[in-house]
């Protein structure tokens, strides 16, 4: 295995973490902002408030990605396991 190789695999890898995470981050980022805004308007300014709402967003959107990110992490290892088994055959 060279350092091109290595430098490939260690791309994939970040890209798929990334790819499997944005969905979360970006409903945890949006309903905080979405709080924020409600806040402001409402003078209500309470830290607490906003832990709930993010909470269930990435629960929710978590829950509704499960088998997208289960098909993309089962492809990331089936590719990884057939570089493997081409490395050392």
């Amino acid at each position: 295995m060279d350092e091109v190789m290595v430098v490939t695999v260690g791309r994939e890898a970040i890209k798929t973490a990334l790819a499997l995470a944005l969905p979360m981050l970006l409903a945890g980022m949006t309903s905080g902002i979405l709080v924020s805004i409600f806040q402001v308007a409402t003078s209500i300014q309470d830290m607490t408030i906003t832990f709930i709402p993010k909470i269930l967003s990435v629960f929710l959107v978590l829950t509704l990605a499960m088998h997208w990110m289960l098909r993309v992490l089962t492809n990331f290892m089936n590719e990884m396991m057939n570089l493997v088994q081409n490395v050392t055959a």
